[in-house]
């Protein structure tokens, strides 16, 4: 015989049983019954406890399992205080609790087939107590606490080892069917208990000394107090409608049994669902798997392309710059050939020599800007292509390394693998996230590098630029003498000085805004040319870049595509230079000019009138010859420069209507700086930098302005502060 014993687990059967019944007793409308029977328990949970307890269950069904003991640790009996019928058949009983007796609505005791030994006095204390059935254990004796319970029906002690039977239990009146092992009685005699359950409470009555009652008598209070509605007639058939009830128990129970077996089916059915759908979705994921490859080769293909293109882009910028450096090697060369022709008299010798001399330096000066440009413009171009090589190349080995990850994760779990490959999606999708911004912020920069040279280049931009810096000088030395003049009586020349500077003031005022006008207006163009341009062109604004720089100066530009050299300085005196490409555009000469009105001015672009005067006036002053001043263009350079229509379009030379501003020459009279004549007047030490507006001073550092609201000299309110462009 072994000396242990493995103990036994239950099944998973059991378990889905004993949580399905537990979850269905939690439900609404689940009734007052709890069936946690068949579940191969060894212990009662705490957890059926606490359900009687709180959802006042008054069924509570136990039987079929291996239960040692009733109530579980950390548990007491008061938990069932509600309950009416307990059923624990069928277990391995050995003792009922000794507070047994604190259940005191138990109506129905059914503890058959245990190896309970001896029942508590306690039990005596169950006054509800109609049916107690100990059949099939290993009883003795019962106690005489029995007779106490006034309410007892039935009792049934067959299959013990009973012998006989406590006078006390004459006491319980109540009692109308006792089953037991009549043959095997002592007490009362066996000759009594065969003959039924009346004669033993007669002799156990005459024994006792009490007067023998039928039951019936006794039977009508404890029908009325267990239920109120119940008349008389019905008592002989109360029994038959708890066996009733039982039937329908055990039918509900053999019902919930059935319906367990088909969710168990329902179940099995749906994990064979669920096999066939992660089959699918792994040829599914095998099939993305195939196209993120797919995709792979084909940026991988791009990316050699690309690098391909940059190749051949950078061997023809390479030529470029050769056959510049050979271009001005020739002409250097033919510079020398022509000084040393011109050597024919000693008396001009030094001088020659001098300007000999004078041109070699300014040549190898030129030769040095125009190498250093290029080279820094090779050197870029190589750092960019490296980095964008290098980038490339980092860019496939880890997308290599990525995909050796993937491929090694891929043999492993199912989960596993799902989150792999979710985690290759979202890096995927970051890596294009990452190269769009790139390629955005390259545009970006290329956009602002193209903007920055078009306001270089632009001619309106650049003359209210030089006059905005004539007026920071004349206000500059307009505040000098203020500060110089301060401590004489001279009223006059305060007013002078106050409304010079006023004008300059509002003038100052009117061209920042014009600046700022032509600057929104060159990015209305850098906007329409973004628009126009093909969403697939790569460099776009590089390319517009690279057009802008090899352009030619717009004058020199004009003058040889045949604009007369008289017309050019008459619309540089007026300081119209903006009007020129309309000249150039359509041919327009002093001869034409002479049959012209101000209308037809108006009509090609040129809207003011002291301009349309200005030309009119001058060409019928002309002579009717046409002007031998005219800029001809040699026969081969005209065949190199292109005509004004067919050059590309710069935003600099897009006509404009915005007036032109009068030169402004100097008027303020000329200082001779002494010590201190241009330092700030706050801190003393550093020069004059700030024009405050609108009153036009110019007396403090930039550091010092900052914490002023207004001016230190007139005390009036600052509205605008402007930083000098030249010290």
């Amino acid at each position: 015989m072994p000396l242990f014993f493995r103990k036994r687990k239950p099944s998973e059967d059991s378990k889905k049983r004993l949580e399905y019944q537990l979850c269905l007793s939690k439900e609404v409308g689940a009734g007052d019954i709890l069936d946690i029977s068949a579940c191969e328990l060894t212990e009662v949970p705490t957890s059926a406890f606490s359900i009687c307890k709180v959802l006042q269950k008054k069924v509570f069904i136990l039987h079929g399992n291996q239960l040692k003991s009733m109530v579980p640790k950390g548990c007491c009996i008061n938990f069932l205080v509600t309950l009416k019928v307990l059923d624990l058949h069928e277990n391995m009983l050995t003792a009922l609790p000794d507070d047994i007796g604190q259940l005191a609505s138990l109506q129905v005791l059914n503890i058959e087939n245990n190896q309970i030994k001896a029942l508590p006095d306690s039990i005596g204390n169950l006054r509800l107590l109609q049916t107690l059935n100990v059949k099939g254990n290993c009883l003795s004796q019962l106690p005489t606490s029995v007779g106490r319970m006034s309410s007892l029906r039935t009792l049934d002690l067959s299959e013990n080892s009973v012998r006989e039977l406590p006078r006390d239990l004459a006491l319980a009146r109540t009692l109308e069917s006792l089953t037991l092992d009549a043959a095997l009685m002592s007490y009362p005699p066996a000759s009594v208990c065969t003959t039924g359950t009346e004669d033993i409470q007669r002799f156990l009555c005459t024994e006792l000394g009490e007067e023998y009652c039928p039951s019936s008598q006794f039977l009508l209070p404890v029908l009325e107090s267990d239920s109120g509605k119940q008349s008389p007639d019905d008592v002989d058939s109360l029994e038959g409608a708890w066996q009733s009830k039982f039937n329908d128990f055990e039918k509900r129970k053999e019902q919930k049994h059935q319906e367990k077996l088909a969710f168990e089916r329902q179940l099995e059915q749906k994990q064979k669902e669920h096999h066939q759908l992660i089959l699918m979705n792994n040829s599914h994921k095998e099939n993305i798997l195939l196209s993120v490859r797919q995709e792979q080769e084909r940026l991988e293909l791009g990316v050699s392309v690309q690098q391909r293109f940059q190749e051949v882009e950078r061997q023809r910028i390479l030529g470029k710059v050769r056959q510049a450096e050979t271009g001005i090697a020739n002409r250097i060369n033919n510079l020398l050939l022509d000084n040393k022709r011109q050597r024919k008299s000693s008396e001009f010798l030094q001088q020659l020599e001098q300007d000999r001399i004078r041109m070699e330096h300014l040549t190898a000066i030129t030769q040095e800007e125009t190498n250093s440009l290029r080279k820094r413009e090779v050197a870029v171009a190589m750092q960019k292509m490296l980095s964008e090589s290098c980038s490339m190349r980092l860019m496939q080995e880890a997308s290599d390394s990525r995909r050796q990850s993937l491929v090694s994760e891929a043999c492993r779990s199912l989960e596993s693998q799902d989150r792999k490959f979710d985690q290759v999606l979202s890096l995927q999708q970051l890596d294009k996230s990452k190269a769009i911004a790139c390629i955005l912020q390259e545009e970006e920069m290329q956009k602002a590098a193209f903007q920055a040279l078009q306001l270089q280049k632009d001619s309106v931009h650049g003359y209210i630029q030089q006059q905005i810096r004539l007026i920071e000088g004349e206000l500059m030395q307009l505040t000098k003498l203020e500060v110089k003049r301060h401590n004489l009586d001279a009223e006059n020349l305060q007013e002078v000085l106050w409304e010079q500077r006023s004008a300059l003031s509002d003038l100052l005022q009117q061209l920042l805004k014009e600046k700022d006008q032509r600057e929104v207006e060159l990015r209305q163009v850098l906007q329409e040319m973004e628009l126009k341009s093909d969403s697939n062109q790569q460099n776009y604004w590089l390319i517009q870049y690279q057009r802008l720089l090899d352009a030619k100066p717009l004058l020199l530009r004009m003058q040889e595509v045949g604009v007369e050299s008289d017309l050019v300085s008459l619309l540089c005196k007026l300081s119209a230079q903006h009007y020129l490409p309309i000249m150039a555009h359509h041919r327009v000469t002093s001869e034409a000019l002479r049959h012209m009105t101000t209308k037809d001015l108006h009509k090609l672009g040129i809207n003011e009138m002291g301009i349309q005067k200005a030309l009119l006036n001058w060409a019928r002053e002309q002579p009717t010859t046409p002007s031998e001043g005219a800029c001809k263009a040699d026969p081969q350079e005209e065949e190199a420069v292109p005509s004004p229509s067919s050059l590309p379009s710069a935003p600099s030379e897009t006509p404009t209507s915005t007036p032109p501003l009068t030169p402004i020459n100097p008027s303020a009279p000329s200082l001779i700086d002494g010590p201190g004549s241009s330092e700030c007047v706050v801190c003393m030490e550093t020069g004059s930098q700030v024009i405050f507006l609108p009153c036009g001073h110019v007396c403090c550092c930039q550091m010092c302005s900052d914490a002023l609201q207004t001016c230190p000299l007139c005390r009036s309110n600052i509205a605008q502060h402007l930083r000098l462009y030249h010290g």
